[in-house]
């Protein structure tokens, strides 16, 4: 086989079966890989044990790629590669280089020569997006915004003058608070919708006028992975 870096999908909950949500071509893709790079070891042998392998998930070298990952470390992880064989790279879910590590790798790959191959699967970003309601044809991913309560609000108020939908994660400790800062600060005509749990059977795609939301019972994002979303009208 060539080698290439291969950019894997990762599911976005604790399923059994991953043939749900990955095309066989995933499967034939990990089947080739000499080495994983992940976030953590403890995620890339969990990602490594869903497949049917010819070596045990632990015979397979490991290198971890996150947000301690230093510049000058991205050569080194790169190295196989360039002496012929073929890596793959994994989040801890979703898709890599998508609100997770990996766009590093994948640049200065471009930039030696290695090629480099993209297998679809879940985004919450994506899904999101689709099942929102919300425009897809303008609409803009920004990450974590502020933890300053002041400068959330400032923010919000901000890309709400903007064009197009708005999708902004947050850390599920800090959900409840990020929801109550959106009802406050947006118009009553903007739409807000809000997305946790995607693929997982706890579910939840609720998209409302602000206007709604005030008089409304809001759901319970305690401890949930969830997105939010917002266009004005």
């Amino acid at each position: 086989m060539k080698p290439a870096l291969l950019l894997l999908p990762n599911l976005l909950g604790d399923h059994k079966h991953h043939e749900l949500f990955f095309p066989p071509s995933v499967d034939k893709a990990v089947g080739t890989i000499d080495g994983l790079i992940a976030e953590s070891v403890k995620e890339g042998r969990r990602y490594l044990s869903r497949f049917q392998l010819d070596k045990k998930p632990h015979e397979i070298p490991l290198a971890l790629c996150n947000k301690h990952t230093r510049e000058d470390e991205i050569d080194f992880l790169l190295e196989p590669m360039k002496n012929g064989e073929r890596w793959g790279v994994v989040s801890d879910c979703g898709l890599p280089c998508l609100a997770d590590p990996g766009s590093r790798l994948v640049m200065r790959a471009k930039q030696i020569g290695i090629p480099v191959k993209a297998f679809v699967g879940p985004s919450s970003i994506v899904l999101a997006l689709m099942q929102s309601g919300l425009s897809g044809q303008n609409f803009s991913f920004h990450g974590y915004l502020d933890k300053d309560s002041t400068k959330l609000r400032r923010q919000i108020q901000q890309l709400e003058r903007e064009p197009g939908t708005h999708i902004v994660m947050e850390r599920p400790y800090q959900n409840q608070a990020t929801l109550e800062a959106f009802i406050e600060s947006l118009a009553d005509t903007t739409n807000l919708c809000i997305a946790w749990e995607l693929t997982n059977p706890e579910q939840g795609v609720l998209t409302f006028p602000i206007s709604v939301w005030k008089k409304s019972p809001l759901p319970n994002l305690e401890k949930k992975n969830a997105l939010f979303l917002f266009q004005s009208r």
